[in-house]
């Protein structure tokens, strides 16, 4: 029995295998034609090259429940039509221990999906999103419209970039008065943590008085805050760049600020349930297979697994947006498309059963 399991797992692992390499190609390669419409004097083709390289983790991690999908698919289907599968139906083997061979290898493809996720892809998309802003000289005091927004104190405070280090690019301070009336702003080009403060260099401060503005240049200067660098370093443009853990802690800091968190919540349960997500997957692929595709071509299998997986995408794509927009749980709107393909690959094993 167990060789059984090995042969089967083997199958479909080489069939996602192959599936997820064709996804990833093409996914790279779509990647960098559309980084050839950036490049500049500072940001050749080697450049942009390089950016993508560097987020290939997160094109893998995207691509994980879709290559188990198709793949499960493509591999059964290969069993179905050498008539393996209807061989070990008659001698006994029940279509659950089929199931849970196929499962082994994609519980692999789970912690892959879980490392990537928590320990991978934080930093090497925030080194490629800053790479990249600092060839394309865009971690000045222009670019105000990337970066982050923070509340710190009497002061909001935004900076354009930061590194998995913990240093800090483009820091811009804004204070106000108690009539909403601005009193100050600072920007400094670069800043770093130094124990229990922080350290700002090259900084440019404007004090605004009734009848005047003064300004004054220092080239490094004391910052208090309660903010700890590791919270900084959570700072990227995307809420899908942080990891599980990094969610949970910004959402908690969000919510104690009284800001918005939905976003970084509805990231963070997608990536605590991307297990779920795959395996859902898997299951509406076997009973597929043990269902209406038993006897189909290959080539059907896979346009029905593609088009399986467009449905499940926009059907989260359609409740995520919404839990933000309509202020319903996050983790519902996850969920429910995860329920609906378990409940889906239920029903149809049942049937074939």
């Amino acid at each position: 029995m167990r060789k059984l399991d090995v042969y089967i797992g083997r199958t479909v692992a080489m069939a996602v295998g192959a599936v997820l390499l064709v996804l990833i190609g093409l996914d790279v390669i779509f990647a960098i034609v559309d980084q050839l419409g950036e490049l500049e004097d500072n940001y050749q083709f080697a450049d942009a090259v390089l950016y993508v390289l560097w987020t290939l983790p997160e094109r893998i991690y995207e691509q994980l429940g879709f290559s188990a999908l198709v793949g499960c698919m493509v591999g059964l289907g290969t069993l179905a039509g050498t008539s393996e599968l209807t061989v070990m139906r008659a001698a006994g083997i029940s279509i659950g221990r089929i199931a849970w061979a196929v499962m082994k290898p994609v519980m692999l493809l789970i912690v892959l999906g879980l490392a990537l996720a928590e320990f991978v892809i934080p930093h090497t998309n925030q080194t490629a999103e800053n790479r990249k802003a600092m060839a394309l000289g865009e971690l000045d005091d222009s670019g105000l419209e990337e970066g982050l927004w923070l509340k710190e104190g009497d002061e909001f405070v935004h900076f354009n970039a930061a590194l998995p280090s913990g240093e800090l690019y483009g820091v811009t301070r804004y204070r106000f008065g108690d009539e909403r009336e601005l009193q100050r702003v600072e920007f400094a080009e670069r800043g770093y943590f130094a124990g229990d403060h922080w350290i700002l260099e090259n900084s440019r401060t404007t004090t605004f008085t009734a009848d005047r503005a003064l300004s004054e240049v220092k080239a490094r200067q004391e910052w208090q805050a309660e903010i700890s660098p590791e919270l900084f370093a959570l700072v990227v443009p995307l809420p899908s760049d942080l990891s599980p853990r990094n969610l949970w802690a910004y959402g908690n800091f969000l919510d104690r600020k009284g800001e918005d968190s939905s976003r970084y919540w509805l990231q963070f349960w997608k990536k605590l349930l991307q297990p779920l997500t795959i395996a859902s997957l898997v299951m509406v692929a076997i009973s597929f297979i043990f269902g209406p595709l038993r006897e189909v071509t290959t080539g059907l299998r896979v346009f029905t697994g593609v088009i399986v997986g467009i449905v499940f995408q926009t059907l989260q794509d359609m409740l995520g947006p919404s839990s933000v927009v309509f202020g319903f749980p996050p983790f519902i709107a996850v969920l429910l498309p995860i329920l609906l393909c378990f409940a889906l690959g239920w029903l149809l094993l049942k049937r074939a059963r």
